[in-house]
């Protein structure tokens, strides 16, 4: 199947016509950074608000979501002398002084990995001990989880920052900052989890929700199914991505997430303590579980770690403002120099706006 069919410039039009015809003012929100980089890559964004349709990304880009204070965790046991190994996105994000790239720069041993399963063999190979910050949404945990229950060298821990997405959609929509008319689901996620645990916010929360594809008419189709329930007055889940997602999701997967991990409370950048959404390793995998290992080493970490002065990631991430309403965007905060996540990782909303915003024109492919 090309990709091609998923950019017809002739569809997309008939899409965007019907939308016209239906005299909306309405507001969405997307949780995933890839859906971030459709809408903005591909000039989507004027063309829905043409439609009367704003969408906002929302705390979808598990590089950004993370606080300080963890990151703070990874660089105490850098400079304490154990190897941390992270993704590339994660070691960028500033800390409260410096990131885990400028220790590295300063000869600390931080490596940056493709995989968990790179920093395992790691591990094997040079006897000294490593510490895998994980990082990232159901997309990402089950490889974490796979790993745990395949067996981990004895000098091997894990940084958990993993997370569950519904609880923080949750608290998101009970938090009620704004009018939110509909929720656009994130693919890779609901290729794990399935439909059904969105289900319980349609019902408590009366909001359509619309899980989509990363192409251009996958967005644009989401928004249309999200807008004619709009119009008929529904809240359910559809599924615009059912050649990939199913009902119930990917049952192996959820097993080995089942297996190792357990909810916990834990904050995420913006949001209080959301209950529940955390992923901590269960009590029969204490042995690598990094914050028990080196309870000692991280026992005098502040609780307390201040956000980067004039940063509105925070409220980018609950979908108050922009990109561009960020007074640091683009002039002292830039991918090069960057002072939030969201400007770090590629799934980050600044890091896209910067990317792509200056590119308004309709880029479909025939």
């Amino acid at each position: 199947m090309s990709m091609f069919r998923f950019r017809d410039r002739e569809t997309a039009n008939k899409i965007l016509k019907r939308l016209k015809s239906m005299n909306l003012n309405i507001r969405l929100m997307h949780v995933c950074g890839t859906h971030q980089d459709t809408l903005v890559r591909y000039g989507l964004d004027p063309l829905f608000k043409s439609c009367g349709i704003t969408i906002r990304q929302g705390p979808g880009c598990p590089v950004c979501v993370t606080t300080v204070r963890e990151y703070e965790e990874a660089i105490t046991l850098a400079k304490r002398g154990i190897t941390i190994t992270t993704f590339g996105d994660a070691s960028r994000v500033p800390g409260q002084l410096s990131s885990l790239l400028d220790l590295r720069a300063k000869g600390y041993n931080v490596r940056i990995v493709y995989s968990i399963q790179d920093a395992v063999k790691m591990a094997e190979k040079t006897g000294k001990k490593v510490v895998f910050l994980g990082v990232g949404f159901e997309t990402t945990a089950p490889s974490t989880a796979v790993m745990v229950l395949k067996g981990l060298p004895d000098n091997f821990s894990i940084l958990s920052c993993h997370r569950y997405i519904p609880p923080a959609l949750k608290v998101l929509l009970e938090m009620g900052e704004f009018k939110l008319h509909g929720l656009i689901e994130p693919g890779h996620v609901s290729t794990i989890i399935g439909v059904k645990p969105y289900e319980g916010l349609s019902r408590r929360h009366h909001i359509p929700q619309v899980i989509a594809g990363f192409e251009p008419l996958d967005l644009l189709m989401a928004v249309y199914m999200l807008a004619q329930q709009i119009k008929k007055g529904v809240a359910e889940v559809h599924n615009e991505y059912s050649r990939v997602v199913r009902y119930e999701g990917n049952r192996r997967a959820l097993t080995a997430l089942n297996t190792v991990f357990t909810p916990s409370n834990v904050e995420w950048r913006g949001f209080p303590i959301i209950h529940g959404s955390g992923m901590k390793m269960k009590g029969e995998f204490s042995q690598f579980d990094a914050r028990l290992v080196y309870e000692d080493k991280l026992r005098d970490l502040h609780e307390l770690f201040n956000e980067p002065q004039g940063c509105r990631c925070g409220e980018i991430l609950r979908g108050l403002v922009d990109s561009a309403d960020c007074p640091l965007f683009g002039l002292s905060c830039t991918p090069t120099h960057p002072i939030g996540p969201c400007m770090v990782s590629v799934e980050g909303s600044c890091n896209i706006e910067y990317k792509y915003g200056l590119q308004k024109e309709h880029t479909f492919r025939s």
